[in-house]
């Protein structure tokens, strides 16, 4: 039974990988601003997790329950709306691998607001895939899709994407459960979600393409259900160092799908950044878990995914 449970795992962790690493090639697919992608991603969501809670038969959730989930709403808001714009404005290889360092700001900052006490050995293992980052970012085409500007949001999207974690923490440290959670806090993103795509889009809000409407669909459903729902019951059949070390694959298959959706173009020294980051990660977050008197230095979130991704 055990083995069968592993193996359920393994292929529901494998499903998540493979959803999430398609999500951000097929956001520069559509053709659209990405921040109007995200406000009606985000419409669809709230719908999608609506009916998952009714259809549960779970109670409406209280003024305590909002009030716990709020801020994390607030901060996914702006990170889904960043991460689209970035992913429009630079290559999915800047995208992926800058996103990657999530851990790098999401241990020190649980040491600091959680009182966690993680392995700070680790760190070393961070230096080599800062190394990586830096040459993916160096060592791209000089006539690619890479922005600078698009590197910059990602580094806030990074920034938003903490601050999602820590607050989801304490939400679930709470008692508020997965369902419930996803259910109030995607129409809490919506708070911020809306006024960064009127400020930032305006009219071209409700000038949607059919392709643009099929990608919002596929996200809500793919990643907002699909992959977040894989992860979950990933969680329960196996151990956290091993749906961590599946992770690290997940950078390189979305610039493998970039390049059979979108041409776009790896230099052989990128390659090599690349598996440096995926090793650095790997051993940064597996190292930093070893804590004394905490279960985890990185904050748990329903989707169990520690990279800057929505």
């Amino acid at each position: 039974m055990t083995g069968g449970r592993s193996r359920a795992g393994l292929i529901a962790m494998a499903a998540a990988i493979i959803a999430f690493s398609l999500s951000t090639p097929i956001v520069k697919w559509a053709g659209v601003t990405g921040v109007v992608l995200a406000f009606w991603r985000m419409w669809m969501s709230v719908a999608t997790w609506w009916v998952v809670l009714a259809g549960q038969r779970r109670p409406f959730p209280d003024r305590r329950t909002w009030k716990l989930v709020a801020p994390a709403g607030l901060f996914f808001g702006v990170n889904i709306s960043l991460l689209f714009t970035a992913v429009t404005k630079t290559s999915i290889a800047h995208v992926e691998f800058i996103a990657t360092m999530t851990p790098l700001l999401v241990v020190p900052a649980g040491a600091f607001f959680f009182n966690e006490r993680p392995n700070w050995s680790a760190l070393r293992f961070g230096v080599i895939s800062i190394v990586g980052v830096a040459m993916v970012l160096f060592f791209g085409p000089s006539t690619g899709t890479a922005t600078l500007g698009g590197d910059l949001i990602m580094l806030l999207v990074l920034c938003s994407w903490t601050g999602y974690l820590l607050f989801t923490k304490r939400a679930r440290a709470q008692g508020v459960d997965t369902v419930t959670f996803m259910a109030c806090m995607m129409p809490l993103g919506l708070i911020t979600t809306v006024p960064m795509a009127i400020v930032l889009a305006g009219d071209e809000i409700l000038s949607m393409t059919r392709r643009g409407w099929l990608v919002a669909a596929v996200l809500a459903i793919l990643t907002g259900m699909i992959a977040h729902g894989c992860i979950a019951f990933a969680q329960q059949h196996l151990p956290i160092a091993t749906i961590t070390v599946m992770q690290t694959s997940q950078p390189a298959l979305a610039v493998f799908f970039a390049f059979l959706i979108l041409g776009e173009e790896v230099r052989g020294l990128q390659v090599v950044g690349m598996a440096l980051v995926i090793v650095g990660i790997a051993a940064f977050t597996l190292v930093s878990q070893r804590v004394v008197g905490t279960r985890s230095a990185t904050p748990a979130t329903p989707e169990g995914s520690s990279s800057a991704r929505s």
